[in-house]
């Protein structure tokens, strides 16, 4: 990041700058491959600071060969000192049948062991940090801490809650009036296709009612706040809403007319577990 391209990004309206950080220790960003170096990562914090923004994110990923307890401690410490806005954390995941995985297969099993409590560290850290715990893998500092502001990542809010939201570029998504677009993941075909005035390669899927229902359910049970069961009905498989409820996992409540349901807090840390039992 230099200062003109930090002065060029503010000029054009830019807001928010999210930086990939991954992780601070040296030895694990070369496991990754990365070649940025945390150095790189303060500096370019230091630059958009200089630039004038006032709302810059980090990423942090954990369960990465080789890491450690302390090592995940000292990427929270490290990422504090830089007074983020905003924080996104991660769990790593690997796909299998690649390199990375062959290369470190019996490293990944044993990291599988510890996401859990690394993932109850990161929000232990940084929710005593003064952050808000708003999705299952993000975090912004509390309105009191922000001058008021909300800091919630307001195009990721899109896809939690089920809005349209507009994906440009390479292998991006799109989401339009129940129909959605996925660009392939080819440099080449993409700019290709542009060079030749045409529209480059995509899959189509127009969403159906059940498909919408079901994604608003798992996506929106993320965040924070009380989802709307009636968007939900659909999907919502009520036998498990009542056992998870009695179970202390689910939280049905009600705004105005409306009944709402959220997760707990030990609802939140179990998460895709809780919500999948919810769906039908």
């Amino acid at each position: 990041m230099t200062p003109e391209l930090a002065s060029l990004l503010r000029s054009g309206g830019v807001t928010r700058v999210s930086l990939g950080a991954q992780t601070f220790q040296p030895q694990l960003l070369a496991v990754l491959e990365r070649r940025a170096r945390p150095k790189h990562v303060r500096q370019a914090v230091h630059v958009l600071r200089d630039a004038g923004f006032d709302n810059v994110s980090l990423d942090l990923v954990y369960g990465i060969p080789g890491q450690t307890v302390a090592d995940l401690e000292a990427d929270l410490a490290a990422a504090l000192a830089l007074e983020p806005e905003h924080l996104s954390c991660y769990e790593l995941e690997a796909k299998l049948g690649t390199r990375f995985t062959h290369v470190h297969g019996e490293e990944l099993a044993r990291q599988a062991d510890a996401m859990e409590d690394y993932f109850e560290r990161v929000v232990a850290t940084l929710t005593a940090a003064g952050y808000r715990w708003y999705e299952t893998a993000n975090f912004c500092l509390e309105p009191e801490r922000a001058r008021g502001r909300d800091l919630r990542a307001s195009h990721n809010l899109g896809y939690w809650r089920g809005h349209d939201y507009l994906g440009i570029g390479v292998g991006a998504v799109s989401t339009l009036a129940h129909v959605r677009r996925r660009n392939r993941p080819s440099l080449t075909g993409y700019v290709g296709a542009l060079e030749r005035r045409e529209t480059p390669p995509r899959e189509i899927e127009v969403l159906d009612v059940e498909t919408r229902a079901s994604e608003r359910l798992l996506l929106g049970l993320r965040l924070d706040e009380p989802l709307v069961v009636s968007m939900v009905d659909d999907a919502l498989d009520w036998e498990a809403a009542e056992r998870l409820t009695a179970g202390g996992l689910v939280e049905l409540s009600s705004i105005g007319a409306e009944r709402t349901m959220t997760l707990t807090r030990l609802g939140r840390f179990l998460g895709g577990g809780v919500t999948a039992e919810l769906a039908l």
